[in-house]
C-alpha cells in the first residue's frame, strides 16, 4: 500500500474512495503521462543518451551532462559502462516518414499553370 490519506495518513488500497479511518473523501489520481525513452536526433552531443534521459524525466539537459562528466571521472568507470550500455540499449528516436506521396507530376502542373 503506497496510497495514503491526506488527512490522517492511514494506508489505503488504490481503489479506495473514502478513508476507512477518518472518512475523508479521497480524490481520484490520474497517472502522469510518460514519454517514451528514446535517443533523439536533435540536440545530441555524442549519442543522445543525456538528452533522451533529460527529455523523458523532465530534467535539465545541462545538469545531466555535467553529472555524467563528473561521474566519468569520479566513479571508477561505472558511469562510463552505464553510458555505453544506455547507448546500446536505448533505441533511437523513430523517424517520421511521409504517409501520402504526390500522385501528379509536379513539373507538368507548373508548366500548365504558366
Amino acid at each position: 500500500m503506497a496510497f495514503y490519506c491526506n488527512r490522517c495518513g492511514a494506508g489505503l488500497p488504490y481503489t479506495a474512495r473514502f478513508c476507512s479511518n477518518c472518512g475523508a473523501t479521497i480524490a481520484a489520481t490520474t497517472p502522469m503521462p510518460t514519454r517514451q525513452l528514446y535517443r533523439p536526433f536533435a540536440g545530441r552531443v555524442i549519442s543522445g543518451v543525456c538528452m533522451g534521459l533529460a527529455q523523458t524525466y523532465g530534467w535539465d539537459v545541462a545538469l545531466v551532462r555535467v553529472f555524467t562528466v563528473v561521474g566519468f571521472f569520479f566513479s571508477g568507470g561505472v558511469v562510463a559502462v552505464a553510458y555505453l550500455a544506455c547507448w546500446i540499449g536505448i533505441p533511437e528516436e523513430p523517424v517520421g516518414m511521409p504517409v501520402v506521396y504526390p500522385t501528379t507530376n509536379v513539373s507538368n502542373n507548373i508548366s500548365n499553370n504558366l
